[in-house]
């Protein structure tokens, strides 16, 4: 990294920063009861809190928001008439999953191979961290040159909307110019990226009953109707042979023009095993950012240890499906639940119940703040110009904000690049990126204020 104030500036942060990050991957915040106590949740929001607080922001806060968690937010003021930026991360995580396929306890930052292990440590409490960074860096060469809002969601990997309903009944809260989003990543370590499109996600909980209860399968196996037989038949209409999501109504045959994703790449970011085959139709770009996907992600029935000899009664399935851009996921839900009731056999009873939605993103690529990101990202990675590419995962937040402040612009950068694993055991961020992309984000805030006086 070329030598440069700011860069020395982080530089020199960075162990604060692991420590910093340790404390914050220590809480098991993720927002479901159901999973791990409230409390994690609330001592973390007041983590991030004292952070700002300490950082000089006013008007520090911790917002109930309508789904029952806590986004915090703060306020730091810049020199008069500065423009202001959005700074967004989330303090909420992924569960755990299975505990004992972590090599190192999940909530405990764990240093390996040269990466920070922990769940949370690149999605995205290691986008708050890389938030402070910069900014520290900005206070020690000169202040901060905007007014800068920070909002660190408590609910966001829930996709229950809580901040998404609380910014539209407070929409003065999270004016700005600009928004920069840290909960993004680059295309693979190394490569400057910004985000440019989101898929977007609507979740459904299907119930197939059949029986008023259980019965034995010998007895009655063979015309008693099989719920879990029947949820088989309605899961496996969504896909065609090859895998290719196929939801009537549903459009999906979409390009994706710009990077493009070498398919020996995916298979190997992706942990593919050896002689399996991808899915779909088209590029693994087309595949994954400019077309629907839907996944099973949960399915309820009997279990396999104590199973018994029984026609299953009733089954349950949870499912997921990705809505590109240019697509309506309130249509993409009414063709998903259509589809299911069609493909349900046996004039089963079934009920699909909508748990989750968010719309598709697409952000002008082509505003001053891309421009002055790109030339940060050149400071931060030099020899190499920052890439576009879109992401197939969510994040409601961004179109709920574009439409609040259609003048504002929205940038995407994080720590999520491929290596870390994000919603998979052994997440990890790299510190590396950590550092360049503090770098860069400073920079942006130099470069953006300088734009806007111009």
């Amino acid at each position: 990294m070329t030598a440069n104030p700011i860069s020395e500036t982080v530089a020199s942060l960075m162990p604060r920063a692991k420590a910093e990050l340790a404390e914050l991957v220590a809480f098991e915040s993720v927002a479901d009861p159901a999973v791990a106590p409230k409390s994690e949740c609330e001592a973390a929001a007041n983590w991030v809190a004292d952070a700002l607080r300490s950082e000089g922001f006013q008007d520090v806060a911790l917002l109930g928001t309508p789904d029952g968690s806590q986004s915090v937010y703060g306020f730091l003021p810049g020199p008069e008439g500065a423009p202001t930026v959005l700074l967004y991360a989330h303090y909420d995580v992924q569960p755990k999953l299975d505990e004992s396929a972590w090599v190192s306890p999940p909530f405990e930052l764990t240093e390996r191979d040269g990466r920070w292990f922990g769940r949370g440590a690149a999605d995205c409490k290691g986008g708050f961290i890389m938030h402070l960074l910069a900014l520290r860096a900005l206070e020690a060469n000169g202040g901060v040159p905007v007014s800068v809002k920070v909002i660190v969601e408590g609910s966001e990997e829930q996709g229950t909307g809580g901040l998404e309903r609380y910014a539209e009944a407070h929409p003065e809260l999270l004016a700005a110019d600009a928004i920069v989003i840290g909960d993004a990543g680059n295309f693979r370590v190394g490569l400057p990226t910004v985000t440019a499109t989101l898929r977007g996600m609507t979740m459904v909980r299907v119930t197939i009953d059949t029986l008023e209860g259980n019965l034995h399968s010998g007895q009655f196996g063979g015309a008693a109707p099989d719920a879990l037989a029947a949820l088989i038949r309605v899961l496996d209409s969504l896909r065609a042979e090859d895998g290719a999501t196929v939801i009537e109504g549903l459009e999906a045959d979409a390009a994706w023009e710009g990077l493009q994703y070498p398919e020996a790449d995916f298979r190997k970011d992706a942990r593919v095993l050896d002689g399996v085959d991808l899915i779909g139709r088209g590029t693994v770009a087309d595949r994954i950012w400019a077309r629907p996907a839907v996944t099973v992600i949960g399915i309820d029935c009997s279990p396999v240890a104590g199973a018994a000899p029984s026609v299953p009664a009733s089954a349950r399935a949870q499912i997921s499906l990705r809505v590109p851009p240019g697509q309506d996921a309130a249509e993409a839900t009414k063709l998903l639940c259509a589809h299911i009731e069609k493909h349900t056999p046996w004039n089963a009873r079934v009920s699909v119940e909508q748990v989750g939605q968010g719309q598709p993103f697409l952000a002008d690529a082509g505003s001053p703040a891309y421009t002055a990101m790109a030339d940060a990202m050149r400071i931060a990675y030099p020899g190499r110009e920052m890439q576009t590419a879109g992401m197939g995962g969510s994040i409601p937040l961004c179109n709920t904000l574009s439409e609040l402040y259609p003048s504002a612009e929205i940038l995407l950068i994080g720590l999520s690049e491929p290596d870390a694993r994000i919603h998979a055991v052994n997440e990890s961020v790299s510190p590396e990126e950590l550092e360049r992309l503090s770098v860069a984000e400073a920079h942006f805030l130099v470069n953006y204020a300088r734009s806007r006086r111009a």
